[in-house]
């Protein structure tokens, strides 16, 4: 390490200020600090320091979501070996020829070759997204003359998780694309976005080319063809079926487990509890909205339930159906969490994550044509987490003033 130190320093000058590499400035601040802790500190004792930092902050994000990245692995590589020993998927993908080539099995039950098989779909979107996403944000810090800072690795990592195991790179390629500039960049940069740039990014595929990125029919082992392999989801089942359905078609545990079709990530319930556990446990998540659009969910299942519907099967649905089906719990995590598009205010955090429950509940059962509503959910409030948090800071205001008679 002192080496590598050694030589970095070496290269400084060419980089700084005057040097012919200037430009390039970014590039290089975004090598060393990701290597090395900052040498620049602080020489006045005027300023509170916090040991909490951007790039902790987001490093402890992505270990939050390794859960999930495993069940991303496991379940598609699983997904996959179900449909290979049905006869649904033939064995002529390169995905197959590389797992024939390292001698593993197509078995269900072998928890390795699953991961491994369903690393070969996973990966190649993770690389995708961080190259084409890293690109951006590299070309907007170069113009701006600002710092590479680490608000895309955590985008980076939640994007591929919410996408379908088939989804075409170029279609990768295109939606981070617009996340990272449209989402993001465009308001400018890392903190000042109203929208979650994952999220944004995988509402325009779902809207661009639906047929690819649904949410009601999506991937369940492999792109055999031009129209693939696809089936309905659980949750879009329950749509049309309604609590019979699930009762009779698939057991809960498998749910809250995540082994069941669906996007990459967030499929497992059990997954973004572990990640929720680490976010509160280092303070990183906020509990308030996480109770908070689990209030709102429960209390607005419950109160369909009361109501009922004959024309309408997915009202009779129970709320704990509704917790661990789809990208409920993934979003309620890792999305509505979000410290940037969230309301910042104690009091707004709670009204945020209950209109967000409330909303994910009614664009499900009352839409049935979009089974999944949480997505939507969290990005219309986006929109309105700051005029909360407006309403919140003007109510304290004038709580105060009639305390103190001003």
């Amino acid at each position: 390490m002192k080496l590598l130190r050694t030589v970095l320093d070496k290269q400084a000058p060419h980089f700084e200020a005057g040097g012919r590499l200037e430009k390039l400035y970014p590039i290089y601040e975004m090598l060393d600090t990701f290597l090395f802790t900052s040498g620049k500190t602080t020489r006045s004792a005027s300023h509170v320091r916090d040991a909490l930092d951007l790039k902790r902050m987001m490093f402890t994000v992505v270990v939050a979501m390794v859960p999930c990245i495993y069940m991303a692995m496991y379940n598609t590589g699983l997904q996959a070996h179900r449909a290979i020993e049905s006869g649904a998927l033939p064995l002529d993908t390169w995905q197959t020829q590389v797992m024939q080539a390292l001698g593993l099995s197509f078995s269900a039950g072998d928890m390795l070759a699953c991961i491994v098989h369903g690393a070969l779909y996973y990966l190649p979107v993770v690389i995708l997204t961080f190259a084409i996403g890293g690109a951006w944000e590299t070309v907007f810090a170069v113009v701006r003359k600002h710092e590479i800072n680490e608000g895309f690795l955590v985008t980076g990592m939640l994007f591929p998780l919410i996408l379908p195991a088939t989804i075409p790179l170029w279609q990768v390629a295109l939606g981070i694309s617009f996340g990272v500039v449209v989402g993001k960049e465009i308001f400018g940069g890392t903190g000042f976005n109203i929208l979650n740039p994952a999220l944004t990014a995988r509402v325009f595929l779902f809207f661009a080319y639906p047929a690819d990125i649904s949410g009601d029919a999506v991937w369940i082992a492999a792109q055999t063809s031009a129209d693939g392999y696809s089936g309905a989801t659980w949750l879009a089942t329950a749509a049309v079926d309604g609590q019979a359905a699930l009762s009779g078609g698939v057991a809960w545990w498998d749910a809250f487990v995540g082994t069941v079709p669906g996007s990459m990530g967030e499929t497992s319930a059990l997954a973004c509890l572990i990640g929720a556990a680490i976010l509160l446990l280092t303070g990183i998540g906020s509990w308030r909205i996480m109770v908070s659009v689990a209030a709102g969910s429960i209390l607005t299942v419950l109160l369909l339930n009361a109501v009922g519907s004959t024309t309408n099967p997915m009202i009779e649905v129970d709320f704990w159906w509704h917790l661990v089906l789809g990208g409920w719990a993934f979003g309620a995590v890792y999305m509505a969490t979000d410290p940037v598009s969230a309301a910042h205010s104690n009091t707004g955090k709670y009204t945020y994550g209950l209109l967000i429950g409330f909303l994910a509940i009614l664009i499900r059962t009352i839409n049935p044509a979009f089974p999944e509503g949480m997505m939507l959910a969290i990005l219309f409030m986006n929109l309105f987490a700051s005029l909360i948090d407006f309403f919140v800071v003007r109510a304290n205001i004038k709580r105060r003033r009639a305390r103190y008679a001003a």
